[in-house]
């Protein structure tokens, strides 16, 4: 028996049909075993109520069983479907009808299906919109402001729109759920506000390529600036030439980054990507 369609007779009708049309519109069918047209379309209405999910309930009755509840409703033919709203007879129809047709008069009294507001904006990330993502993230919150996972995907936006207070204010808060994701982009907005002018370091290391210091420095100030390729490849360079420096500091800096970039999803083939690379040098 489904959650979303069931059987009903006089003796529940008030109760999971009139009392549940308060909250949820509820079509009821009147049927039949002898009636081909009621064989078409209740296999449809099922499948409705199954596809929505508690959008709305399917009543299915029994006509010839029921006949209270036929002459209640004017019943006169088979079948006969009536939506219920408010505990209300709002429309309906007899006979059989196909299945756009069953779903056009269904989405008439139904509420939209709620919007998955992470998958919306994660689309359009994938496809370089991160002011369109963060418009998304920042409705969903308006009305759900305590979504952990909602709220630090807003603050990925935020920081690759270069808008770090707006991140920080959004960090505030505690976070319970996503404690270590929260940490992850806080350390990455730290490592912003501390990152170095970059061209000076480059002409230290073009005067000194094996400067391990400073390439891990022009790592660091690189990641600051939201240039991770660059930031992950000095870093790596640091221990194709050598592992060992500074207690394996060019090592422990990558797994750093894997860290704090991690904490946003598109950036999960870049840091696959420095892992083989990583794996490949050590192994």
């Amino acid at each position: 028996m489904s959650d979303f369609h069931f059987d009903v007779s006089m003796r529940d009708f008030e109760t999971r049909v009139l009392q549940a049309s308060l909250k949820t519109p509820v079509l009821v069918d009147f049927w039949a075993e002898w009636c081909a047209p009621c064989k078409v379309l209740k296999p449809i209405l099922e499948k409705l109520a199954e596809e929505y999910q508690g959008r709305f309930l399917l009543a299915k009755v029994n006509a010839d069983e029921n006949p209270e509840l036929s002459a209640y409703f004017g019943v006169r033919s088979i079948p006969t479907v009536v939506m219920l709203v408010e505990g209300q007879p709002s429309d309906g129809f007899t006979g059989a009808r196909s299945e756009a047709e069953a779903r056009a008069f269904i989405d008439r009294f139904v509420p939209p299906p709620p919007i998955d507001a992470r998958a919306e904006a994660a689309k359009r990330v994938e496809a370089g919109d991160w002011q369109g993502a963060y418009a998304v993230l920042q409705a969903f919150l308006a009305d759900h402001p305590q979504d952990e996972a909602a709220s630090l995907d807003a603050v990925a936006a935020l920081m690759e729109l270069g808008r770090g207070k707006e991140a920080e204010s959004l960090l505030s808060r505690e976070f319970t759920q996503e404690a270590e994701r929260a940490e992850a982009f806080r350390a990455r907005l730290a490592l912003a506000r501390t990152a170095a002018d970059v061209a000076p370091l480059m002409e230290k290391l073009a005067q000194n390529p094996d400067n391990h210091a400073a390439r891990l420095e022009l790592a660091r100030s690189l990641a600051g600036q939201g240039r991770y390729a660059e930031a992950l490849e000095a870093a790596l360079e640091v221990v194709r030439r050598d592992r060992h420096f500074d207690d394996a500091a060019g090592r422990r800096l990558l797994l750093e980054l894997f860290t704090l970039i991690g904490a946003t999803e598109s950036y999960d083939d870049l840091v696959r990507r420095y892992r083989r690379a990583l794996s490949a040098l050590l192994n």
